[in-house]
């Protein structure tokens, strides 16, 4: 028997199921997952609903797939096919069948001709196929992260331009959603939870920032969420409950962050993960990428 809970907030439906969590068992026996080519340099990683995992490539653009239960991930949507170039965020999106990239135009510094674009990209979740492309605005920071609302919304943060962009379902452009480059110059991670607002932290400041969503969809009230225990270069963030996230540091620790009000109690997970960048959930383990070189198993789950 599935047991399924749905949460109302307003115009924003977010369901957690129990089969979610649990269809995908302890990771499928894996305890870590490396990259089939060296020096790819991944920045993040997603899985999808069947336990597959994705990583993508700043040094090549190439995406990687681990298929479900398999220990390396082998070249996928190969970046010279689709002119992919410096990738830093994915996330899979199960439900519209999309695989969404944030990819980044590379060069420029010291008389370098810059190379590719500064884009969120979609690509079939299926079969790689690209899809759509979402052009940043002319001399960006960083496309770094991506999630989606249940409504079909994306959110893509923009890192040294402090800045939040949204793409709704159907347009055909990126807007701008929230600016703030003095106040969120690292802004990195984003997520969201079950009150249906938009969570987003912050590598330089080391902050936990709450977004409201207006009930017409643009930014409200921005609130600094207390911790329990100060973060440590947070990174990649992804909810897992929810009031719940999970979070990677670079100091090179995962925590679990659970939210109630304007405070979130920090659970550390694990230390000792150098340079932790990313994470993804599968079934009931966080999956941690480390060293921009493999992914490692931390049980969510206390002992």
């Amino acid at each position: 028997m599935t047991s399924r809970r749905v949460v109302t907030f307003g115009l924003v439906v977010v369901a957690f199921t129990l089969m979610d969590l649990t269809r995908v068992a302890e990771a499928q026996g894996r305890t870590e997952i490396t990259i089939s080519e060296a020096g790819t340099a991944p920045e993040n990683l997603t899985s999808s609903r069947d336990g597959s995992v994705y990583f993508g490539s700043t040094s090549t653009g190439t995406i990687y797939r681990a298929r479900p239960g398999a220990a390396q991930a082998e070249p996928w949507i190969v970046a010279s096919t689709v002119g992919l170039s410096n990738v830093y965020g994915v996330l899979a999106d199960d439900q519209r069948n999309t695989l969404w990239v944030c990819q980044n135009a590379s060069g420029g510094r010291g008389g370098a001709p810059v190379v590719g674009q500064t884009a969120l990209r979609s690509f079939d979740l299926t079969t790689g196929a690209a899809k759509g492309t979402y052009a940043f605005p002319a001399n960006s920071g960083v496309c770094n992260d991506v999630a989606v609302a249940a409504n079909g919304v994306v959110y893509v943060t923009e890192s040294f331009r402090g800045r939040i962009h949204r793409l709704t379902p159907g347009a055909g452009a990126l807007e701008e959603w929230y600016s703030a480059p003095q106040e969120l110059n690292g802004i990195d991670g984003v997520a969201l939870l079950a009150d249906g607002a938009l969570y987003v932290n912050d590598f330089f400041s080391g902050t936990l920032h709450r977004f409201a969503v207006n009930a017409d969809g643009s930014a409200g009230p921005k609130t600094i969420i207390e911790t329990s225990i100060p973060l440590s270069r947070p990174d990649g963030l992804r909810a897992t409950g929810p009031q719940t996230l999970v979070q990677a540091e670079g100091q090179g620790r995962v925590t679990e962050l659970t939210v109630t009000g304007t405070r979130a109690e920090v659970r550390v997970l694990q230390e000792g993960l150098t340079g932790a960048t990313g994470v993804a959930v599968v079934g009931t383990d966080a999956l941690v990428l480390v060293g921009r070189a493999k992914a490692v198993v931390v049980p969510l789950r206390r002992p």
